[in-house]
This record gives structure tokens, C-alpha cells and sequence, in this order.
């Protein structure tokens, strides 16, 4: 939207400099952006005197700054003062005239920029606050920013503004580049590296400082707050001491003393991160809550080359300590480096004792090398190769992103590029899973947006603008730390050690080849087995009997209010299958992403619907609750508690909604739950066993999963989808429900959330458009590949 204070800053500063040898005009359209600022900077440094101008605020413009005093009352240049005053109006802390004179208002301004940068003193402009305000930067929390993390980014200004080689980073609660570079220059002064040699790099100095200031429980000082520091950088981390759970991230807090709960945190994120669980600040938790690549001489029992691997040389591995090795299925045909799977290695790989993880590049270095196309089309070598090698179905591939692709090369290439590699592997049965090879911020981005299942992370490259100021993705499965010569007897090649978290993909053994399994082949047998089981029990409907055996326990005992919802099982009956029935199936892989899967929340999801119904029209009811219905009123009240860092609905609900990596009380897995849930429930109700509509579902129906739940329950269309949202939230006609749905909400949102009814509808309605844009999204991601196959 435009400002017309900033139209006035972008017509003062064009009028005044445009004819001066070297400015660069910027737009006048009343849109803050970094022309605007750049146009300020060339002004301020012919005001100075500098014939060569430049975008940079750079060492020349900080010392002619210095050389005249702070910019304050009685300055001896108004238009030094003008470009102060335009600035604060683009950043929004400017109201009154701009006149040249330094008075009461600009004073008041000024003093409030430098205090939500952390700063104090007076209300005049140093040059390094001249320079943070000739930035983009802000200091004010911004929307998915942090609290904890903005204290932080205040913390440092405040401590070490004073030091000559560090200036004033974003006070905007969130984790970023600049603020990792603080962060480190931080810790090199605190160990006595010189202030022109606190470059803010992991080199020997600061890893000989790490390693000689280990913090532990109730030991309080510096190193302890940057310490936590870094643990609050680099969360939250998942609580997975509970299967599948993602909605209960363990977060660290900014803090001067090493207490239980940060130790606690401290467990986790060693665990997170596959490093021995100290419970205290050692190097290797140093280093990896500081580079991507962490401590590279720790332990690491995966590797990946581009080398054959013989029979011997997996055997050397073997013995080394590694026990999977990940090799690429094709390459360029342009390339000379022979690095692809060849016939016979696979059998070699496993006679040596190794898995294997497979890898699908296509050079993947240049942004030209990343369209959708080029997805759907290397989707179909990448399943033909495997095929070939007779991987069994459900094997993740992992397709690369081999250089530092920015965030909007990201936007542009990388994940249309992953939304075709999708569709590809779609067309062909969905045989095969998508992983994700490059660095933090892709592998994040691409497992949120396109639904990659798991990341190959390239910690290796620690410089990357990508691995500096981003998290580990929640769903990391190898993270490439080092690349070496590895020798074995006379034999030497390339290779580069890979740490691999236990738990996440395992590669492929020797059992994972050769045959047609799929990775539900054994939950659709236990289903058959549970429905036999029901028809022998001879009591009521063997479908809903089926549906109470898998909710039970977890929504009957666990979550009483299914009780009030739909009542509860048949005990008799669940005495009997337990004793007479399968073996319980708790969880399995979803054949179309690869994301686990919980029985019971499905079961349940299905057991509202053979109970309560399938909703109808716009009217939301307890058989819409009994699913989806139940996990927005969750994310809604999930919405108000985070409601200072998230004013917008919509930016939390595409955020945070139905996302892999990210930690929510409505993941991605929650959705899919939802939705198979109502579709087989669907199916049930018109006449069809529930095994046979799970069977149906998991075979092939679930790659239009999205596109038929909301042609199903809201007819097709957008607006239906955000009118049942808003009767599931604001339903006040079931007076049991409309409980069911506030002790949803405040369960997440505390118990002084705003409940969906006292919303204003300009601020209720982005929410709820928010929660249909994503569904929708992922209709247009079945559509799209619908259209592709004409």
C-alpha cells in the first residue's frame, strides 16, 4: 500500500539529487523498499562531500558521520537532517514536517528507533544508528517473529554496539543471517579475539574458544546467555520421545544461568540433532547450534560419493563405522564424471554389509537447471531408474538442489521445480517418495510448501546464505558435514561423511528390493484381518466396530470428550479383538507423501462420520468436528495464543497450517488424517466395507485425496469451503458441540482466548481464507498434475 510520506521522501530526495553526478533515482510510487534507502544513502554521501557514490554505507560514509558528531538539535546541515527525517518516515516512527530542523518531535522519534533497537541515551543519531536506519531493517516484532528472539537481537545491540567491527542488527524476532554474524562476532570478542579480527567466521580461534568455555547447569554468566541464545536461535525442537508427535516443540528461553530447564532443552536438541545426550553445553553442541555442518570430526555412520562402490570398498566402509551410503541413479547426459549407479552395485553395497539411500541430480547448480517441467521430467527418469534397480515401492529419493538458492529463487524455481518432481512421481503410481537434497533453507521450504518427506542436508556448505540464521528442518533424516579422501589400503576416492537420525529414513537394504511391497501392504492386511475379526464378533456393524478398535484408547480414554461427541466403544467387542484379532497397527506410511500416519486419530475421524454424518451443505456438525472441524477449532485457539507475533490469521494459517517441518497443533499428517478419514467414512456409509474403502483409498485414491474431500463436502468450490469453516467455529445451534469447540480452543489458546464468535469479522475472515488457500493449494497441486496427463 502506498504512504505518502514515503512519496514525499521519494520526490524530495529525486528532486533535490537527481541532477548530482552518480545518484540513482528511485521509483516514486510511496513503497518503502531498499531503492528508497539506497537514494537516501547516495544523498547523505554527497552531503558528505564524496564524489563517488555508492549503495553501501560503507567505512568512507561512517567516518565523515563520525568526523561531524551525532546528527542531533542545532546540526549544521538540514538536509542531513531531512534524510534523517524522510528515513523515519519510511520506517514509520516519523509523523510530523519535515523542515530541516532537528526539534521535539524528531527527538521523540529517534529515542524510540534506538529503544526498540535495544539502545538508550538521548534522542540524537549516531553514525551507526544513521546507518540502521538507511536499512530495511526493522525493530519492531514482525509477523512469525519471536519475543525470546527479539530480546536477544536487543540484548546484543545494547552489549556489543560499542565494538567497532559490529553495527545494528534487526530487532524483528527473527533468526536471520545478520543476527547469526552477530551472534559469533559476539563470542569472539567475549573470547578476546580483536575487534578487526571478529569476523564473525567458525574458523580455529573460534573453535579453540568453544571448546574451552563448555557451560553446564548452574553455572551463570556471558557464555551462558549466548549460549542460550544460540538454543533459542535454534528452536523449537520435537518432542519425539512421543511417536509421530510434532505439536509439542521443546522451546529454550533467553536466560544468565544454566538451570533444569534449559538443560532440558539442551537434551532434546542433542537428541534432535544425533549428538551424544550431555544435557550440557560441550563443543559439539556449540558447534552445532552455531554451523550448519556443527562439529565435522563427530561420528557419522552415513556417507554419499559420487565413486562405484565394489563389494571391497563397502566393506572398508563397513568397518569403518558407516552403515549406508548414498549414490546418485542417473546424471547429466552432459557429464563426464560417471558417478551413476551402475548394474551389480547395489548387490555390491549390500554384500558389504551398507544400505543404500538413492540420489536423483541433473547438474542442479544454476537456477535455469529448476522448472516444474524439469521436475515432472527427471521425477520420470529418477522412477524409471529405480524401477530398474527394483527398489520396492515407498523408497524416498532424493532429489537435489545443489548450490545457494535464495528465497526468491526458491519462490521463482525450486519449488515449482518440486511441485512437478511431485506430479511425476504421481503419474507413475507414486511408486517412490520425494526427499530433498540442498541446504537448510530449501530443504525447510521445499518440505513446507511442496511436501518433501525428508531432508539430505548440505551442512557441508557452512557458508551458504542458506544454512546461516536457518534451523535444522524438523524432518532431517542425513546432514552432510564433511568431504574427505577416504583410504582404504591402496584404494583412496572422495567421499563425504553423513550424520543420519535414527528413526527417520532408513535407506534401502536388501529386502527393500526386487519385489512389489508397498508400504502399506501390511496396515491393509491388518485392516482385513480387524474386519474379520469384527464380522466373527457378530455384534453390530462390523465397519463401526473396526472404526472403535482403532480409536481406542487414545480418543476414548485419553481425549474424554469423544465421549460427548460420539460415546463410547463397545468394550466387550474391544476385549475381543484384542484377544483374538491382529496384532494393533499404531501407525504406517502414507503411499502418496511418505508422512506417518496415526491409526487412531483416523479411526476416529471415521467414526465420527459412520456416527454423526458427513455435514451438509455450508453447515458445519459434529461429524465435520469429529475431524477437520475439531483440528482448526485447536489451530484457531493455537492462533490467539500467538496472537502478538501473528496478527494475521492468514499469515499464521500459511505458516503453520498443515506443514511438515513445522512444529503446530495442525500438521500436515492431521490433515491427511482428516481427510482419508472422511472419504472412507464416506465410502462406508453408501455400502462399502471399510476394508475395501481403505484398500481403494491407499491404491490409488489417495493422490486426489484433496481435490475429492472438497468437491465431497463443500461441492467444489472456495467460498463453501470458508462458509462451513466459519459455521464449524461459530455454530451456535448444538449446544454440545459449541462446548466441544471452546474446550478445543482454549486447550491451545489458553483459557482467555477470544472465542470465534467475539471476532470481528475483518479479522476472523483472513483466518478462515487462510485455512482454505491451503487446502485449495494442495487441490491445485492434484489438478495440476491431472492437467499434465491430459
Amino acid at each position: 500500500m502506498a504512504d505518502i510520506k514515503v512519496l514525499e521522501a521519494q520526490q524530495w530526495v529525486n528532486a533535490t539529487y537527481g541532477a548530482v553526478p552518480g545518484y540513482v533515482r528511485c521509483p516514486e510510487d510511496g513503497r518503502t523498499a531498499w531503492s528508497t534507502m539506497f537514494s537516501l544513502t547516495r544523498a547523505l554521501q554527497h552531503e558528505l562531500g564524496i564524489t563517488s557514490l555508492s549503495d553501501s554505507f560503507g567505512p568512507t560514509t561512517l567516518s565523515l558521520l563520525a568526523q561531524r558528531g551525532d546528527v542531533g538539535p542545532g546540526y549544521s546541515k538540514p538536509n542531513i537532517v531531512r534524510i534523517v527525517q524522510h528515513a523515519l518516515f519510511c520506517k514509520g516512527y516519523w509523523g510530523g514536517t519535515v523542515n530541516g530542523v532537528y526539534g521535539q518531535q524528531t527527538l521523540t522519534a529517534v529515542a524510540q528507533l534506538k529503544s526498540d533497537m535495544g539502545l538508550g541515551g538521548d534522542g540524537t543519531v549516531p553514525p551507526k544508528v544513521f546507518k540502521a536506519l538507511l536499512t530495511m531493517d526493522a525493530y519492531v516484532l514482525l509477523s512469525g517473529g519471536d519475543e525470546q528472539v527479539r530480546a536477544i537481537q536487543k540484548w546484543l545491540n545494547s552489549r556489543y554496539l560499542a565494538k567497532s567491527t559490529f553495527f545494528v542488527i534487526p530487532c524483528d524476532g527473527h533468526y536471520s543471517r545478520d543476527v547469526q554474524k552477530a551472534l559469533m562476532r559476539a563470542l569472539q570478542y567475549e573470547f578476546g579475539v580483536p575487534e578487526d579480527q571478529a569476523t564473525g567466521n567458525f574458523g580455529p580461534t573460534t573453535q579453540e574458544g568453544l571448546r574451552t568455555h563448555p557451560v553446564s547447569q548452574e553455572q551463570s554468566g556471558v557464555f551462558v546467555q549466548l549460549f542460550s541464545a544460540a538454543c533459542v536461535f535454534n528452536g523449537p525442537v520435537p518432542d519425539d520421545t512421543i511417536p509421530g508427535n510434532n505439536s509439542l516443540p521443546v522451546r529454550a528461553v533467553f536466560k544468565s544461568t544454566f538451570d533444569a530447564d534449559l538443560k532440558r532443552f539442551v537434551e532434546f536438541f542433542q537428541r534432535f540433532s544425533s549428538l551424544p545426550v550431555t544435557g550440557y553445553g560441550d563443543y559439539p553442541t556449540w558447534a552445532q547450534l552455531l554451523v550448519s555442518s556443527g562439529d565435522d570430526t563427530r561420528p557419522a555412520t552415513a556417507c554419499d560419493t559420487r565413486f562405484h562402490i565394489s563389494v571391497t570398498r563397502a566393506q572398508a566402509l563397513r568397518a569403518a563405522g558407516y552403515t549406508v551410503v548414498g549414490r546418485y541413479l542417473d546424471e547429466d547426459a552432459s557429464s563426464t564424471l560417471d558417478k551413476e549407479l551402475q548394474p551389480g552395485e547395489l548387490e555390491a553395497i549390500f554384500a558389504g554389509g551398507l544400505r543404500v539411500f538413492p540420489i536423483s541430480q541433473y547438474n542442479a547448480r544454476l537456477l535455469g537447471d529448476f522448472t516444474y517441467e524439469q521436475g515432472y521430467q527427471h521425477a520420470l527418469r529418477a522412477h524409471a531408474r529405480a524401477a530398474g534397480y527394483q527398489f520396492n515401492r515407498g523408497a524416498v529419493i532424493y532429489f537435489a538442489v545443489d548450490y545457494d538458492a535464495t528465497d526468491e529463487q526458491i519462490d521463482s524455481n525450486i519449488i515449482p521445480y518440486f511441485r512437478g518432481v511431485q506430479a511425476g512421481l504421481a503419474s507413475q503410481g507414486k511408486w517412490y517418495i520425494a526427499g530433498v537434497y540442498g541446504s537448510r533453507n530449501v530443504c525447510a521450504r521445499v518440505t513446507d510448501e511442496a511436501y518433501a518427506r525428508f531432508s539430505f542436508v548440505s551442512g557441508i556448505s557452512w557458508g551458504f546464505s542458506g544454512n546461516l540464521g536457518f534451523p535444522l528442518p524438523a524432518n532431517w533424516s542425513f546432514n552432510q558435514i564433511k568431504e574427505f579422501s577416504f583410504v582404504a589400503g591402496s584404494d583412496r576416492f572422495d567421499l563425504d561423511r553423513v550424520v543420519h537420525r535414527a528413526g527417520s529414513d532408513p535407506g534401502v537394504g536388501p529386502e527393500g528390493v526386487g519385489g512389489q511391497q508397498s508400504p502399506v501392504d501390511a496396515y491393509l492386511r491388518y485392516i482385513d484381518d480387524l474386519y474379520a475379526t469384527a464380522v466373527r464378533y457378530g455384534k453390530g456393524d462390523p465397519n463401526l466396530r473396526v472404526a472403535e478398535f482403532l480409536r481406542y484408547p487414545t480418543y476414548v480414554d485419553l481425549y474424554s470428550g469423544w465421549q460427548n461427541l460420539i460415546g463410547d466403544v463397545d468394550r466387550d467387542w474391544i476385549a475381543y479383538a484384542a484377544t483374538k484379532g491382529p496384532a494393533r497397527v499404531n501407525r504406517y506410511a502414507d503411499p502418496g507423501y511418505g508422512v506417518d500416519i496415526g491409526v487412531d486419530h483416523f479411526g476416529a475421524t471415521v467414526n465420527a462420520v459412520l456416527l454423526r454424518g458427513t455435514g451438509s451443505g455450508t453447515t458445519a456438525d459434529r461429524g465435520d468436528f469429529g475431524g477437520w472441524g475439531g483440528d482448526l477449532a485447536t489451530f484457531y485457539g493455537e492462533w490467539r495464543a500467538n496472537g502478538t507475533e501473528y496478527a494475521s490469521g492468514y499469515a499464521f494459517c500459511a505458516e503453520r497450517l498443515a506443514k511438515i517441518n513445522v512444529c503446530s497443533s495442525f500438521p500436515f499428517n492431521d490433515l491427511v488424517e482428516d481427510v482419508d478419514g472422511y472419504l472412507v467414512g464416506t465410502a462406508v456409509r453408501a455400502g462399502t466395507p471399510i476394508n475395501t474403502a481403505v484398500r481403494d483409498h491407499l491404491t490409488g485414491g489417495c493422490l486426489s485425496r484433496f481435490r475429492r474431500f472438497v468437491d465431497l463436502r463443500h461441492g467444489g468450490r472456495a467460498d463453501n469451503v470458508i462458509a462451513t469453516a466459519r459455521s464449524l467455529l461459530g455454530n451456535a445451534g448444538d449446544t454440545e458441540l459449541a462446548a466441544l469447540r471452546t474446550a478445543a480452543i482454549k486447550k491451545t489458546g489458553g483459557w482467555d482466548a477470544l472465542l470465534p464468535g467475539h471476532m470481528p469479522d475483518s479479522k476472523l475472515d483472513p483466518f478462515l481464507q487462510g485455512y482454505a488457500d491451503t487446502l485449495l493449494g494442495l487441490v491445485g497441486q492434484e489438478n495440476a498434475r491431472r492437467a499434465r496427463l491430459g
